[in-house]
C-alpha cells in the first residue's frame, strides 16, 4: 500500500516557506523523535539549502532513548546542523532553542540584526504545542490531528529573536513505502489516506521485530516474546482485537476497529517508547526507494520512445533502400 496526503493548501504553504526563507537565518526542523528519517521533509531540504538547521527531536518522551542518541550523533555529525531532543511541554524550551539558534547564527544578534528563526515540520509533530509551551499561553491551535494549523504566525523569543511558524508540509510524493506507513501511524497523515489495518500491521511488523515485550505487556496475551514475534501480523492484530472487545456479531474480530486500537495506543505512548527506525534501517530504505524510483522512470521514458519509426531514416538504414533508382 502506497501512503500518499498533499491537500491543495500545501501548495500554498510550500510557496510561502519558500519566500520566507529569503530573509531566514536559522530552521528548525521539529521531527517526530519516535521516526526522525521518515518524518524529514524532503522537500523542505531542498528548500533550507545551506542554511543552518537546528534539528529538533520531538516529542521524544515517547521515543526509544537509546535510539533517540543514535540520531542525535547521526544529525550532529552533519555540517552546519545542530540536534536535540525535546518534549514540547518541558518548562523553559525557549531558552535552549534561543542558545542552539545563536550558536548556529552567531554573526545574528542585537536589535539592529535581530536573528531570524523559521520552525517547520510535517503535520501533527507539535509545533503549534511547542509555540504555547514557548509562550505560556494558548496562543496557536493545538490539535492531535494533522492540518490544523493553516497560516504563518509570529512569535517573539526573546528582544532580538523572531520566531515564525508555518503550517505543517508533507511532501508530494512519498517515495519510501516503510515512511508513508510510519508517517500514518504517527498521525501525520489525513485518515481518508490510508486504511487503519493496513497501516496497524505495518506497525505491528515493526514492533514484533523491535520490541515484542512491550506488546505482550501492554496487551497480556498470555505469549512469550519471541512467540509474538513470530506470530502472523493478522494473528496478532486478532489476539489484540480479541483482548480490546474489537468485535463484530458473532464473537468474529473486527480488524477495521483493532487496527484502530492499535494505532491509538502507539500515538498516545501506551505501548511504550518506541522508535521505529534507527539511522541506518532509513539509510537503507531511501537507497532501495531510490533505487526503484530510478527504474519506475526508466521503464516510463522507455515506454514514451516511439515503437515503430517511419520515414526517411528508416529508409536510409533499410536494406532495401540501397538500390538505385
Amino acid at each position: 500500500m502506497s501512503v500518499q496526503w498533499f491537500p491543495g493548501h500545501m501548495h500554498a504553504t510550500q510557496k510561502a516557506l519558500r519566500e520566507r526563507l529569503k530573509t531566514t537565518d536559522v530552521v528548525i526542523e521539529l521531527l517526530d523523535a519516535r521516526l526522525p528519517g521518515s518524518s524529514a521533509n524532503p522537500l523542505l531540504a531542498q528548500l533550507i539549502g545551506d542554511r543552518p538547521t537546528l534539528k529538533v527531536l520531538n516529542k521524544e518522551d515517547l521515543a526509544d532513548p537509546a535510539r533517540t542518541a543514535q540520531w542525535l550523533a547521526h544529525y550532529n555529525a552533519q555540517p552546519r546542523t545542530r540536534a536535540i531532543a525535546l518534549h514540547a511541554h518541558t518548562p523553559g524550551p525557549a531558552r535552549t532553542l534561543v542558545a542552539e539558534c545563536r550558536r548556529l547564527a552567531p554573526h545574528r544578534g542585537g536589535m539592529v540584526k535581530p536573528l531570524r528563526v523559521l520552525i517547520a515540520g510535517i503535520p501533527n509533530v507539535g509545533k503549534s504545542t511547542l509555540l504555547n509551551t514557548l509562550l505560556g499561553k494558548r496562543a496557536a491551535k493545538a490539535a492531535d490531528e494533522p492540518g490544523v494549523t493553516r497560516q504563518e504566525q509570529r512569535v517573539v523569543l526573546a528582544d532580538d529573536v523572531y520566531l515564525y511558524d508555518t503550517p505543517g508540509l508533507l511532501w508530494p510524493k512519498i517515495i519510501v513505502p516503510e515512511s508513508g506507513d510510519r508517517l500514518a501511524a504517527s498521525g501525520a497523515v489525513g485518515r481518508n489516506a490510508f486504511d487503519e489495518e493496513a497501516v496497524a500491521l505495518a506497525l505491528l511488523r515493526a514492533l514484533q521485530a523491535d520490541y515484542p515485550a512491550l506488546l505482550e505487556a501492554r496487551y497480556r496475551l498470555g505469549l512469550a516474546p519471541a512467540t509474538i514475534a513470530a506470530l502472523p501480523d493478522h494473528e496478532l492484530l486478532a489476539a489484540i482485537g480479541r483482548k480490546r472487545g474489537a468485535l463484530l456479531p458473532g464473537g468474529r474480530i473486527d480488524p477495521h476497529k483493532a487496527g484502530e486500537a492499535v494505532l491509538a495506543d502507539f500515538r498516545a505512548g501506551a505501548i511504550g517508547r518506541i522508535t521505529l527506525e534507527t539511522p541506518q534501517t532509513f539509510a537503507a530504505w531511501l537507497d532501495a526507494a531510490r533505487a526503484a524510483e530510478a527504474q519506475l522512470q526508466a521503464q516510463r521514458q522507455a515506454r514514451r520512445a516511439p515503437r515503430n519509426r517511419t520515414g526517411p531514416e528508416v529508409a536510409r538504414h533499410h536494406p532495401d533502400a540501397d538500390t538505385n533508382p
